[in-house]
C-alpha cells in the first residue's frame, strides 16, 4: 500500500460523500497512479440511481479518475491543498463507458500522464472492475492557487 485514506485526505480537499478514492496502490511521480474506490450500496447516489438496479453514475466514475489524477499531480509537484492549491477537472475527451459499476465492485483507477505544461495536466485514464474495463477517458486537470 502506497497511501491509505488518512494520507489521501491530505492530498485531496474532498470529503464524504464526495471523496471517491479509498486507497492508492501504486504511484510513480510524474508518470502514473493506481488507486481503488470500494463501491458500497451505502453510497448516497444509489438511492436515486437506480433504486431497483443500482449503478454508479458515469460522471462519478470520471470524478473518481480525476481525483486520482489530482493526487498524482499534488505528489509530483510536492504541494498540498493545505498550501492553498487545488486541481480542477477542466476537460475530458474520448470518454467511453464499457460496463456498469455496481455495489460490491472495487473500482481500479489508473491514470498515466500524457503531458503537463504550465499547470495543465493531461492524463490517459482507465477505470476497471476485476480486469474488465468500465470506463476509458483522457482527463485534463488544471493546478490553481486559491485565494
Amino acid at each position: 500500500m502506497v497511501m491509505d485514506i488518512n494520507e489521501i485526505r491530505e492530498y485531496l480537499p474532498h470529503r464524504y460523500p464526495f471523496l471517491l478514492v479509498d486507497r492508492v496502490m501504486e504511484l510513480e511521480n510524474g508518470a502514473r497512479i493506481v488507486a481503488h474506490k470500494n463501491v458500497s450500496i451505502n453510497e448516497p447516489f444509489f438511492n436515486g440511481h437506480f433504486p431497483h438496479h443500482p449503478i454508479m453514475p458515469g460522471v462519478l466514475v470520471i470524478e473518481a479518475l480525476a481525483q486520482a489524477c489530482g493526487i498524482l499531480g499534488f505528489k509530483t509537484v510536492n504541494k498540498l491543498p493545505a498550501d492553498g492549491y487545488v486541481y480542477y477537472l477542466v476537460g475530458s475527451d474520448n470518454v467511453r463507458f464499457k460496463r456498469p459499476v455496481m455495489p460490491g465492485d472495487q473500482l481500479r483507477l489508473e491514470a498515466n500522464v500524457i503531458r503537463t505544461k504550465r499547470g495543465i495536466w493531461k492524463f490517459q485514464c482507465t477505470a476497471s472492475v476485476d480486469g474488465e474495463v468500465a470506463c476509458e477517458a483522457d482527463i485534463i486537470c488544471a493546478e490553481r492557487k486559491v485565494a
